[in-house]
């Protein structure tokens, strides 16, 4: 039975990752399992930087954005001498086991912690929804809409100005959030890496939505891809649209999390607690139709996820 457990945040940060983080929490609570909140992520577990939780400790934090436990990069946790001596900060306050929010990168700790002996569940927290065999991650919703929000807003004053939009979002290796801010906006175009880019045929759409009496148009281009500013000083010499390009930036990545990220963060913090208390280790909690599951890391790490590409073809007949 396992008597006390650790929880950190590491990668980028998504909103959601509190209500995760409250989840473990207060389920350790619930089990009389003692709790810690280890802060900057895996430097935080190295270095001993740990928060004991009681029930106070987490309180009006679901609603709240970032991470409270805070995130820094620490490339040295892959040395296996490093990681030895965060299991001994780890064992001086009694910690046996570990909940990991975050990306494919923290995952990776996780593996690792789990092959010396400390079993750990990763939980995936990242806006960018590119972790495979989960339908969604946490963060991703809020990001979305934060995406659809400025998408409006630039409509609003892109049709006031009869003028073609570029806004560049996050997500280079997943276009899930620029697929998604386009159909939910109407964009003409959409374009992420897995699509591919093509600047003749962004000029050809573009043309064609001139030449068909179009006001304004958008496009959705993922970050990484092509250099947006020089794009649009192209678009409006080729088509004679005015074009402004716009950067959403890490905004993405901020705010409030939405109904929908603080339910499946507190359903997979839930879940990570269960799996720790049966004793198991190097598994990732995802959501699959819905349900909730714990899948092993290797198999998860061991391929790429696959961008639903039949939303974007919806996306094309409602141009």
């Amino acid at each position: 039975m396992v008597k006390c457990i650790g929880v950190l945040t590491s990668g980028g940060d998504a909103p959601g990752m509190n209500a995760a983080v409250r989840a473990v929490a207060r389920t350790c609570l619930n089990k009389g399992i003692e709790v810690y909140g280890v802060k900057l992520g895996y430097k935080g577990l190295h270095d001993g930087e740990f928060i004991k939780f009681d029930r106070h400790s987490t309180r009006n934090i679901i609603n709240i954005g970032g991470t409270m436990l805070k995130s820094a990069r620490f490339p040295e946790f892959k040395d296996p001498e490093v990681r030895k001596e965060a299991i001994e900060k780890m064992k001086e306050v009694g910690m046996e086991a570990l909940v990991v929010i975050g990306g494919d990168g923290s995952y990776n700790g996780a593996l690792k912690l789990t092959e010396m002996g400390i079993n750990c569940i990763g939980i995936p927290g990242t806006i960018d929804n590119d972790i495979p065999d989960t339908d969604h991650t946490i963060g991703f919703d809020t990001a979305l809409n934060t995406i659809v929000d400025a998408l409006d807003k630039l409509r609003d004053t892109s049709s006031s100005h009869q003028r073609c939009t570029i806004l560049e979002v996050m997500g280079r290796r997943c276009g899930d959030l620029a697929i998604n801010a386009g159909i939910a906006d109407g964009a003409e175009m959409v374009i992420t890496s897995e699509i591919g880019y093509d600047e003749n045929k962004v000029i050809e759409v573009l043309k064609a939505s001139k030449a068909s009496d179009k006001k304004h148009a958008i496009v959705v281009i993922t970050e990484h891809i092509t250099d947006v500013h020089e794009l649009a000083k192209k678009v409006e010499a080729a088509t004679g649209f005015e074009t402004r390009a716009n950067v959403l930036g890490h905004m993405q990545r901020g705010g409030r999390p939405s109904a929908r990220d603080r339910v499946l963060a507190s359903r997979m913090g839930v879940y990570a607690v269960e799996l720790l208390e049966a004793g198991k280790g190097g598994l990732c909690v995802s959501e699959v139709n819905g349900e909730i599951k714990g899948l092993p890391i290797t198999e998860v790490l061991g391929h790429k996820r696959e961008t639903d590409f039949s939303i974007y073809e919806d996306a094309i007949k409602l141009r």
